[in-house]
């Protein structure tokens, strides 16, 4: 069996095993044990086990848990709730104010963890019934909060981005350096659609009550000293990674650590809320875990069986520029993203992707920037867009899955516009890194 042909039955396998819904780890673990002794025999175990190792035994992979516990923590306490209520006294008569709101309370929230779905279910409980109450239209409150939600793909401490950096074996800094101006035009732009279309049709965001915007100066100091702990624990972390102080790892333990002492400020701290934050941190870690060890299994069998060289040579041998090889790239995560989640799609495709782009001449630290805002749009996208999901476990029962699909298009199609302009303006993503 030739390579070409390999390829064909090994994509077609991994895509007729998920249709029988067996989950993508479990797809591309035996996808590749199977290829792994029918290409290369009974003795290459040894080439299973030490991909295996080398991807768990990864040190800048012990980020995530700690990332992933520090949102489990924020999303159990009331630092949130608390900066969603301070930040309301910014909105003031302006219509789409609280939205407007909303989405730098989701920027701050991004800024924190970088974890996208806790984002969505927290927006969903404490902004999206605050602009159904005020009147708000209700797929532009619904987009809002997906959109908002989703910028945690972007904005360091970004789990996306720490994935991609270990892939690419690119410096996780400079990615997080390079993704800060993409993270801020995603922001202004739902922030300028949101007033635009608050302008030209107040009822789609009528402003706060007088009495709740004429709030007195004293209590508006009162409500926005809320705003202190959030901001500390995100200079605590971003601070001491730009600064040159701690190394990513170091900085989302030292983001763990203020969590855990503002929350003992506020005398939350309580054994239940550990109990439930460590176990959610177990399930999502081991949900990455998995994936990510069947996908590198998966694609370092693939590579030896010489894919990466096919898949190299096919996407090279185009007889096209290599800004229309990058939109090609583009397309087929896009497309993948309709299908698959950010973590399968980031181990299946990168290790494949990156040398090519590395082989192009572009810089694989931009590359990474495109791929985050493509896995934003990914996590909105339906039929199985996560976020859609998220917000529907927590919304009010008479918003259906169909109301949040039509409620996010107009913002996939921000994403989409602002991952075109990186791509054609990449010192747009890389100005501040160089």
């Amino acid at each position: 069996m030739g390579i070409e042909l390999g390829t064909y039955i090994l994509v077609g396998s991994i895509f007729l095993l998920l249709l029988t819904g067996l989950p993508l780890a479990f797809t591309t673990g035996m996808v590749a044990l199977v290829f792994t002794f029918g290409w290369f025999g009974p003795n290459a175990l040894p080439l299973v086990t030490s991909r295996v190792f080398g991807f768990i035994t990864e040190y800048s992979l012990v980020a995530v848990p700690m990332f992933v516990f520090m949102a489990s923590l924020l999303d159990r306490s009331g630092i949130a709730k608390d900066l969603f209520n301070g930040m309301r006294v910014l909105a003031g008569r302006v219509p789409g104010g609280v939205a407007v709101q909303t989405l730098v309370v989701a920027f701050f929230l991004a800024a924190m963890s970088g974890i996208i779905g806790g984002e969505i279910v927290l927006l969903g409980l404490l902004a999206l019934p605050q602009m159904l109450r005020l009147g708000y239209n209700k797929h532009l409150s619904i987009g809002v909060v997906c959109a908002g939600g989703s910028l945690g793909t972007m904005m360091p401490p970004s789990i996306v981005l720490i994935i991609y950096g270990l892939i690419a074996s690119v410096s996780i800094a400079d990615l997080f350096t390079a993704a800060i101006t993409p993270a801020v035009i995603l922001m202004l732009c739902y922030m300028a659609y949101v007033l635009s279309r608050c302008f030209w049709d107040p009822s789609m965001g009528p402003p706060m009550p007088e009495e709740e915007a004429n709030m007195p100066w004293r209590d508006k100091l009162r409500e926005m000293r809320h705003i202190i702990l959030p901001a500390i624990v995100a200079f605590m972390v971003l601070g001491s990674i730009y600064g040159g102080v701690a190394s990513v790892t170091e900085a989302a333990a030292m983001g763990v650590s203020g969590v855990l002492i503002g929350i003992m400020i506020r005398r939350e701290f309580s054994l239940t809320l550990m109990q439930q934050a460590v176990t959610q941190t177990i399930n999502t870690c081991g949900m990455i875990i998995w994936i990510g060890v069947g996908a590198a299994t998966l694609v370092g069998v693939y590579n030896l069986m010489g894919g990466n060289r096919f898949v190299s040579g096919t996407i090279l041998g185009l007889d096209m520029a290599p800004v229309f090889i990058l939109m090609v790239m583009m397309l087929i995560l896009l497309i993948l993203g309709l299908f698959l989640d950010w973590i399968g799609i980031a181990m299946l495709c990168l290790p494949i992707f990156v040398p090519i782009v590395q082989q192009l001449g572009y810089d694989p630290i931009w590359f990474g920037i495109l791929f985050a805002v493509n896995m934003q749009v990914s996590f909105l996208s339906p039929p199985f867009g996560p976020a859609a999901f998220y917000l529907k476990g927590v919304a009010p029962p008479d918003i259906s899955l169909s109301d949040i699909y039509r409620a996010v298009l107009p913002f996939i199609a921000i994403q989409i516009v602002v991952l075109a302009l990186l791509l054609f303006q990449p010192n747009v993503a890389m100005w501040l890194v160089n």
